[in-house]
């Protein structure tokens, strides 16, 4: 392992936080400071002494600041390999004092995204010399130390005020690691941010056979899914949804509170014909409503499976009001999610401490990126935004739908595409009644709907199964009849569905022989 007596700093931050604390511990030690631009007129108004970087390169900033650490007498003293007899002699003979600590936290790119800045503003947003510097820096962090985060300065500090102004190699090591992951999640955001600006663009370049994906951690988990697994949530910028929904009330959110939320606030929002409700229990929506009023709508979604409901994360398309705030502090509720909530409701849910309120800027538009780790490599693919064309969906059967069956049947095709395959969702009055979920098999989705149907009718008191008079949606086809006919024998009255097996024939005479109506998509929902 190296050593790096600290001679010389080189400090050039946008962030000016900490900034000035820091560098008068730097000065303490007599390390001398070297600064750019705003960086060196922020430590030079604090009565420091500053070496301007335009003096040690002899050349001052130029094309508007976007040249000025690009230089053999800045670069040389961050790459020097200071254990080499002929680098050492190399920067000697050029006069080149090595740098032992960088501080560079980079332009504020991901700001201006957010920020929705134009396009030739976010360019300028677009740091050269901050990077180079920093992988400089990092590249050798055999003999120098490089901050990118302003919480790393006291640390940084008190190593080199407790090791006589050198920083321990373990700390470069690790100073150097978390320097080039910023430096990926900060390039990943630019080419992402190019990548959608030049999607549509006619050209024969493949811009996707390199895929850069970041993000900075907003909360370290106190587990994963299970206790012995490490967890932590990371936000990408410009990112909308769950990563961006504020949390008001309630204790820290779980890996699982997150996966879950996630999944019932992009459910809901595709739901927005009317209020409407999403409950979600572990990734798969337990119930989905759409009703007159929002309090209607929960009601309505609960019914569908009681059972289910009770812990679980309840999504909505309209800001959270008094009423349906009351209904859902009746039972326990790990997580409540909407756009919005009136004091009222908030006041209703203070009673219940443990649960967490995240209220966001609106619900996420349909599409994005989705990606998923596996052995020693990543699976991305766009999220299910697929919209079914009204004038390609075809009646196979004898009957047609009711304009009552076509109503839940477009609802039923929207809830079974947020169930995990194979799914078969059973819809009634704008509400499921029964969800199968993840199932090896078509028909024990079916089957197992069916059945969670009839036991929250049963709890309910209610004298027959709520399946009867319903519809159903399969997110893929029938590879056989037999589910079709357990869903007829549940007592459904017409289906939605992909279509696409080579049984097809064989599953529309077995709707038709039951009075059924069946309507065929073009298109599947597996979600995995």
């Amino acid at each position: 392992m190296t050593t790096n007596t600290v001679r010389r700093a080189l400090l050039s931050v946008s962030d000016k936080e900490g900034l000035v604390p820091f560098a008068q511990r730097l000065h303490a030690l007599g390390i001398e400071l070297v600064s750019t631009g705003g960086t060196s007129r922020t430590l030079a108004e604090a009565g420091l002494p500053v070496t301007d970087v335009a003096s040690l390169t002899g050349v001052p900033e130029m094309l508007d600041g976007r040249v000025k650490t690009l230089h053999p007498a800045v670069h040389g003293g961050l790459l020097a390999d200071l254990s080499k007899d002929e680098h050492v002699a190399a920067i000697d003979k050029a006069g080149i004092v090595p740098i032992g600590v960088v501080v560079c936290n980079l332009y504020p790119f991901e700001n201006a995204l957010e920020g929705a800045a134009e396009e030739r503003e976010l360019v300028e947003k677009i740091d050269v010399g901050g990077p180079s510097m920093t992988r400089a820096a990092a590249k050798n962090y055999h003999h120098v130390a490089v901050v990118v985060d302003t919480a790393d300065y006291d640390a940084v500090a008190s190593a080199l005020e407790a090791h006589e102004t050198s920083v321990p190699f373990a700390l470069r090591r690790r100073l150097a690691a978390k320097a080039f992951a910023r430096l990926s999640a900060y390039d990943a955001a630019i080419a992402g941010w190019l990548d959608g600006a030049t999607a549509d663009d006619d050209t024969d370049v493949d811009h996707t056979v390199w895929r850069a994906f970041g993000g900075r951690r907003v909360a370290e988990m106190r587990y994963g899914e299970n206790p012995h697994q490490s967890a932590g949530f990371y936000r990408s910028v410009g990112g909308e949804g769950i990563a961006s929904a504020k949390v008001v009330q309630g204790k820290a959110l779980s890996y699982n509170n997150i996966a879950d939320a996630d999944a019932a606030l992009t459910a809901v929002a595709d739901f927005t014909g009317g209020p409407s409700v999403v409950i979600v229990k572990h990734a798969n929506p337990c119930g989905i409503a759409t009703a007159a009023s929002l309090a209607e709508a929960y009601e309505d979604a609960r019914k569908c499976d009681p059972v289910s409901a009770f812990g679980g994360v309840v999504a909505l398309s309209e800001a959270l009001d008094k009423a349906t705030a009351e209904r859902i502090a009746a039972i326990f509720t790990e997580v409540v999610i909407a756009p919005g909530a009136d004091e009222e409701a908030l006041a209703i849910l203070a009673g219940k401490p443990n649960v967490r309120v995240l209220l966001t800027n609106g619900l996420p538009t349909p599409g994005g990126t989705m990606v998923r780790s596996v052995g020693g490599g990543l699976l991305v693919q766009d999220l299910d935004a697929g919209v079914i064309d009204e004038a390609e969906l075809k009646v196979v059967t004898d009957r047609a739908p009711t304009d009552a069956e076509w109503a839940d049947l477009r609802f039923a095709w929207r809830a079974v595409k947020h169930v995990k395959s194979n799914a078969i969702v059973y819809v009634k009055g704008g509400a499921t009644v029964g969800v199968g979920a993840g199932q090896m098999s078509r028909v024990d989705a079916a089957r197992i709907a069916a059945w969670k149907a009839q036991d929250a009718a049963r709890e309910a008191g209610e004298a027959e199964t709520r399946t009867k008079g319903s519809v159903a949606a399969s997110d893929a086809f029938f590879p056989f009849a037999d589910g079709l006919e357990t869903i007829a024998a549940a007592g459904a009255t017409a289906v939605i569905q992909p279509g696409g097996s080579r049984r097809d024939d064989e599953v529309i005479a077995a709707a038709n022989a039951a009075g059924m109506a069946m309507v065929m998509t073009g298109m599947r929902h597996f979600r995995h």
